[in-house]
């Protein structure tokens, strides 16, 4: 097996890293001779934050490329999000630094189940969270995010009968602030899925000065416990504005990197998982991205994202009708 045969199993550049190559600067320099752009996660490692021209959650950093006049985006997430910055900037390209970084809640969600679920209610509006892949995408009405998601439901008619999907934890939440009934798709992220109710509660008891922050993608008794609950960049913008000075934070720990560096003098406290030892709560999949992995990606450019042209014009119209929406209410 040679060694581009070994990449495209492996699903990344595997190319050794010269010992002491300093990869910030020869990162750098290549986005400035490939007129590239690195768009970082949120959940991702504080180094990749740290050398991201963005740092954002996942449609912002597909919005905020599609603005820029870059030939190459570089997307430090995972491949779903690679999928939506492919769909809103078709004529770029678009690089993940590891293929094998998937999402579990964009898994669990196939094409062909969901298909076939939508067949068997078809008077339904369906929406679906951003965080799905192209394929799901290009099944939906309208695509939400967690910070719009409530909008796009309220500018909906009262009577109007909606599949919500993949995720049943922010659907619950939904129908809870909406009043709705949606029909729910039976999907969740794992790392939102494991926080410990009983330890952050425990937590709480330590640090009865502390806000509880949550993402609504939590189930409902840690929703219920927290004090405020928004998506990463409404809790990275409550942790900014508030005169509190101590909050455990019950979403992916990567955020807290982003959250230190507006307010270093406060204290932010991972929620823990449950059935673990750790401190935090980390995506695996996240944390496959490195900086040896972008400044491979940039190098060779690859892995890219490809996407049909078909399935990327059914994609990208829900995605618009969303952005009609947000507009409409000022989102």
């Amino acid at each position: 097996m040679n060694i581009k045969d070994s990449w495209l199993k492996e699903g990344f550049v595997n190319e050794p890293i010269s010992e002491g190559l300093d990869l910030r600067a020869e990162i750098k320099k290549l986005k400035q001779e490939k007129n590239a752009i690195i768009m970082g996660h949120f959940y991702q490692k504080d180094e990749i934050q740290d050398i991201a021209d963005f740092v954002g959650d996942s449609l912002a950093l597909a919005q905020e490329a599609a603005k820029t006049d870059a030939d190459i985006i570089l997307l430090a997430g995972v491949h779903f999000m690679g999928e939506t910055a492919k769909i809103l900037s078709p004529e770029k390209k678009v690089l993940v630094p590891d293929m094998n970084a998937g999402c579990s809640l964009a898994d669990s969600c196939p094409y062909d189940a969901f298909e076939a679920f939508i067949k068997d209610h078809p008077d339904h509006t369906v929406l679906t969270y951003v965080n799905t892949t192209a394929a799901i995408k290009s099944l939906s009405d309208i695509i939400v995010t967690s910070t719009n998601a409530k909008a796009v439901v309220d500018s909906l008619p009262k009577d109007e009968k909606i599949i919500f999907g993949p995720d049943r934890n922010l659907g619950n939440y939904l129908n809870s602030v909406t009043g709705r009934n949606m029909l729910l798709w039976d999907g969740a992220c794992h790392v939102h899925e494991k926080f410990s109710v009983e330890k952050i509660v425990e937590l709480k008891k330590q640090h009865p000065d502390a806000e509880v922050l949550a993402h609504p993608e939590c189930k409902k008794p840690l929703l219920i416990l927290a004090d405020k609950v928004g998506s990463t960049a409404a809790l990275l913008k409550h942790t900014i504005q508030s005169s509190t000075k101590k909050f455990i934070v019950a979403t992916e720990s990567g955020i807290i990197h982003q959250m230190t560096k507006a307010h270093p003098e406060k204290t932010f406290i991972p929620a823990p998982p449950k059935d673990s030892t750790c401190a935090c709560n980390d995506c695996e999949f996240m944390k496959l991205n490195t900086l040896e992995k972008i400044y491979n990606s940039l190098k060779y450019e690859w892995p890219e994202i490809l996407i049909d042209e078909e399935l990327r014009q059914k994609a990208v119209k829900p995605i618009v009708k969303m952005l009609e929406i947000s507009e409409r209410y000022g989102l």
